[in-house]
Parts: structure tokens; C-alpha cells; sequence
């Protein structure tokens, strides 16, 4: 992603301008989502992830954007900690390295398996976080990875990522997430 790019996806951030989610018409910087994440949204580890496809047809910073808005309309129906649920969503994918050589280079380690502690670590870098994010976080692969969540947010995220990731693969994508990211 270019310095121009990301100066603008910023700017959008900061103005409120634009921000959308797949599957959505909203506008997600006019609701009450919006102010649990701007702080995220506008830092350079997030906004980084625009650099990495994701899922095929998206990049991670959309997929995550994308989890983390629909875990906290899940987690606030249900009368959850929605914000926790929202924060945790965003830093849930949050590394920064391609995974489709992963295997090849790590053959003993599968992605599914070390990603989770990968976005931990790097999100614990960027952010103070309570254990419930945490959990939500290192998690989210369950049950592919063990052992079981502590918190009901972090059973509604295994859920919500799965269905992002099939709207972000069966829905077409606006152009500014169809170019081919330069790594």
C-alpha cells in the first residue's frame, strides 16, 4: 500500500467520512461502533494490513474490519461485552507476513495454529487489553486450536469470522480491495 494510500484511507478515518463493511451499506463512522475502534483503525500496524490479501478477494485489514463490526452487532444483541468483542475482532488477524508460504517455510507449525499467538503478540505490542480480548484473540481459531474459550465473546468471534470470510468471498469487493496488494 502506498504512503498516498494510506495518508488517504487515514484521512477518510479521521473525517468520518467512509468506512464501510462487506455485506453493508452503512457508513460504520456515523454509528456507535465507530469510536470503540477509530483509535485502531487510524494506527499503522492496522492500517498495514491493507497490504495483505485476504481470504482470496479481500485484504486482512477489510476482513477484520469486517469481523470486528459484525461481533459487535452479534455481541450487543446479545447482551455481551460489545466493545471488548469489537476491539478483539479488529486485532484478531493482526500479523504481518503472507500466509501462503507459511507451511512450506514452517512445515511443523501450521498458520491455523500460530497466527492466533502472532496477532496476540503484536496486538499486546499496540494496546493495553483486558483478559477478555485477549482470550477473544488467541481464540478465535477454536476449535481448530486448543484449549476451549473462557468467554461467550469468544465463541460469538469463531462464528463471525466464518461468516465473514464466506461474504468476503461470495460478495463482490468495491475496487479499492480488488487490487493486487504489493508483497
Amino acid at each position: 500500500m502506498t504512503t498516498r494510500k494510506k495518508e488517504e484511507i487515514s484521512r477518510r478515518i479521521r473525517e468520518g467520512t467512509w468506512v464501510h463493511v462487506t455485506g453493508s451499506r452503512k457508513n460504520i463512522c456515523q454509528t456507535e461502533f465507530f469510536p470503540l475502534v477509530s483509535d485502531l483503525l487510524a494506527s499503522e500496524p492496522v492500517q498495514a494490513l491493507g497490504e495483505y490479501r485476504h481470504h482470496i478477494r479481500t485484504t486482512r485489514y477489510q476482513h477484520c474490519l469486517n469481523v470486528a463490526y459484525y461481533n459487535y452487532r452479534v455481541c450487543r444483541l446479545l447482551r455481551l461485552d460489545a466493545a471488548s468483542a469489537a476491539r478483539a475482532g479488529l486485532l484478531h488477524d493482526l500479523y504481518h507476513y503472507e500466509t501462503s508460504g507459511f507451511s512450506r517455510r514452517q512445515p511443523s507449525l501450521k498458520h491455523s495454529h500460530y497466527h492466533p499467538m502472532a496477532a496476540l503478540e503484536a496486538a499486546e505490542k499496540l494496546v493495553s487489553m483486558n483478559e477478555r480480548e485477549r482470550d477473544i484473540i488467541e481464540k478465535h481459531m477454536w476449535p481448530v486450536t486448543h484449549p476451549r474459550p473462557k468467554f461467550a465473546e469468544s465463541y460469538v468471534i469463531t462464528f463471525v469470522d466464518k461468516y465473514c470470510a464466506m461474504l468476503e468471498f461470495l460478495l463482490p469487493q468495491p475496487d479499492i480491495f480488488r487490487q493486487r496488494p504489493h508483497r
